[in-house]
């Protein structure tokens, strides 16, 4: 895994990232990667391509929100990201990280051991969910 810190953004990055948020906001939220020292987004690389992305923003020492992940949908299926969200927890010592999401990605947070509330219809006709995992210290 590697820390994107450059304003040149990856072609590739981008388009993970429309996976993760709609097509429109993805270079404001690149520009607040850019930013902000609180946010960090890391890619990962097979064999010299990049597969997958995950950002990051930091709620406090030890508490982030995972504000993207995605993976390449050919690469889909091997847990990629859950070995994303084991290398952020782990290089950031992690209490506890959490995200916001929809019910396309609830299973995943699920699986990977994620407790999932409900927040009922954030938005007309979108239920979105929290989900929350404590890291074993």
């Amino acid at each position: 895994m590697k820390e994107v810190n450059s304003t040149i953004i990856h072609p590739t990055i981008k388009v993970l990232l429309t996976y993760a948020t709609s097509e429109e906001r993805v270079e404001q939220e690149l520009e607040k990667y850019i930013q902000l020292t609180k946010r960090k987004l890391y890619v990962l690389e097979l064999k010299g391509v990049i597969v997958g992305c995950i950002g990051i923003e930091f709620a406090s020492t030890g508490i982030c929100e995972i504000k993207h992940i995605a993976v390449s949908p050919v690469e889909r299926g091997r847990k990629l990201g859950s070995k994303m969200v084991d290398y952020v927890c782990n290089k950031h010592a992690l209490r506890s990280i959490f995200a916001e999401t929809d019910i396309d990605a609830v299973d995943f947070y699920r699986n990977y051991g994620f407790e999932i509330t409900s927040l009922a219809e954030k938005y007309p006709g979108v239920e979105r969910f929290i989900c929350v995992c404590s890291i074993p210290q």
